[in-house]
């Protein structure tokens, strides 16, 4: 999205008009809640199935938008945020339900049309435009299919010394069909002949993509952003490996055209190595399996892994196929402390991802892991591809099943929980729609009590960052150096910078014109937010 970018938070005293006498509009407070949680999908060169950024749109709607928002089906979030609440939950709060709720019964009123917030655009251009390295697909043509194609595409990147991927992003050439992406690096060169052996562009491989030690850089899902690292850490890309681009085609998608781009974000610096792993997995881990459930049945499994070296864990993805009913994962440490890291109650083979946990966890030498997955072979699910039910065992295939838990992680250096990937209390995105001033807990109000103040601010390309007396600590061995995390109105990171002086500048090049937000962490713990007005 560029240029009219609507900011996407709704406040939550907007929502309290709902409750009151005065009954909800479109252009005063649906639309808010809309263009925030639905129009990313829902618009004309989105995967959602109509477009909802405008006020006929969504009447046109209204009752499917009700149904699915009152269900919970809408927006797309498995995982359960009572369990562990992750960063950048798509999530509508009970306020932002109720207020959809309240606007459809009293017949769905615009209200005063020059209330109404600006719409999204959505042009779907690049979050990394000086990309390091992009690679796009062939042009390709959906052929005639009676299920969902994953289709694998290889790119090779050409390189001729280890790099370290900083960002990644995805830009979907047809957001009409492209429903999720894979992406892999492969040293061997065995993908290339795989696509060699396979008529037109790239090869058909649904699960994995075939090739033997493949490693996962990360995924693509509608809706999700580009993905940056943590500060001084990458997912390291080998000199020469190919890129694999997994993509999947849902049914109905037959003649439609697509060509998909990756691109990255590169370094040659040393960095911290992001590893990418399915650390609780179907093959090594399983401490009831193997991996089978019979006809009409339902079964349990249980993987279990011990860390040997106190690790630094970023992110998870949980994977599995059509009968998968739930998946969850905790750790235990070895002090007996139990740490929650993912419940997916309703898994969805259609809606799986990568996540990202609000501030890396800390996993001490001794910590083990446990993975659950319950499958229902039955009747009952109504995913089970076969009627009547068959047996079903560890595979790619569709009829077949997997159990993985793909964990992000790194060596455990000090002070690593305390770095900030996402801030937000809670899930509900609130931005006050008459303003257009983010004010709710995922875009922070400026912190009275901030120890540290931004000059000039407004800027027109730079700013200083001073600390305050107390903090200016700096250099002392027992210190780590405070960092600054800018994120824009839409809750991503958009740079980060160590401080390593009390007074130091800060470059703005390359950002737009807008609202920042400004945090600074110290080793002690957070010293504020301050927002920043870039001109």
């Amino acid at each position: 999205m560029k240029g009219n970018v609507l900011v996407l938070f709704c406040t939550v005293f907007l929502l309290g008009r709902a409750m009151g006498q005065n009954m909800p509009t479109w252009s005063a407070d649906v639309a808010c809640v809309v263009y925030s949680h639905c129009s990313s999908c829902h618009n004309p060169n989105g995967i959602g199935p109509f477009s909802l950024v405008s006020y006929q749109e969504a009447y046109n709607y209204r009752f499917s938008i009700q149904a699915a928002v009152m269900s919970k089906h809408m927006p797309p979030w498995p995982p359960d945020a009572s369990y562990n609440s992750l960063a950048h939950e798509r999530l509508l709060s009970d306020e932002e339900i109720s207020l959809v709720e309240a606007w459809v019964n009293n017949g769905a009123p615009q209200g005063n049309a020059a209330e109404e917030p600006e719409a999204p655009v959505f042009d779907s251009p690049s979050e990394i435009p000086a990309a390091d390295w992009a690679g796009t697909i062939p042009t390709y043509t959906i052929p005639a299919i009676n299920d969902d194609l994953y289709r694998c595409f290889v790119l090779p990147t050409n390189t001729t010394v280890d790099q370290f991927i900083t960002a990644f992003e995805v830009l979907p050439g047809n957001r009409d069909i492209v429903h999720h992406v894979l992406i892999f690096q492969d040293e061997t060169n065995q993908s290339l002949q795989l696509d060699a052996a396979d008529p037109g562009p790239g090869y058909t491989s649904f699960g994995g993509v075939g090739v033997d030690n493949a490693n996962l850089i990360g995924a693509w899902v509608p809706g999700a952003f580009a993905k940056f690292m943590p500060n001084n850490m990458g997912v390291k890309l080998k000199a020469g490996a190919n890129i694999i681009v997994q993509i999947h085609y849902p049914l109905g998608s037959s003649g439609q055209v697509d060509n998909t781009q990756v691109r990255f974000k590169l370094t040659t610096s040393p960095l911290r190595e992001l590893q990418v792993s399915p650390v609780l997995n179907h093959v090594f881990s399983l401490s009831n399996g193997p991996l089978f459930i019979l006809a009409n049945t339902e079964k349990t499994f249980h993987a279990e892994y011990t860390v040997f070296a106190p690790a630094t864990v970023v992110g998870i993805g949980p994977h599995a196929h059509l009968i998968c009913e739930s998946m969850w994962a905790f750790a235990v440490t070895p002090g007996n402390d139990t740490i929650p890291l993912i419940n997916i109650p309703n898994w969805d083979f259609h809606w799986q991802g990568f996540y990202d946990f609000r501030q890396p966890i800390k996993l001490p030498f001794g910590t083990k892991l446990h993975g659950y997955a319950h499958y229902n072979n039955t009747q009952t699910n109504p995913h089970n591809p076969n009627f009547p039910p068959q047996h079903v065992a560890l595979g790619e295939a569709t009829t077949d099943e997997m159990m993985l838990f793909y964990f992000v992680f790194t060596g455990y250096q000090a002070g690593d929980e305390n770095i900030v990937i996402d801030t937000a209390v809670h899930a509900a995105h609130h931005l006050d729609c008459t303003t257009n001033t983010t004010v709710g807990t995922n875009s922070p109000v400026a912190s009275q009590e901030a120890a540290f103040e931004l000059f000039p601010n407004p800027t027109s390309g730079q700013f200083t960052v001073r600390l305050s007396a107390e903090h200016i600590t700096i250099g002392h061995h027992h210190d780590v150096a405070p960092t600054l995390f800018l994120r824009d109105v839409w809750g991503r990171l958009v740079r980060t910078e160590t401080l390593n002086t009390s007074a130091q500048e800060v470059d703005l090049n390359g950002l737009p014109a807008g609202v920042y937000w400004a945090t600074v962490l110290h080793d002690h713990g957070l010293m504020g937010t301050v927002k920043l007005v870039k001109e």
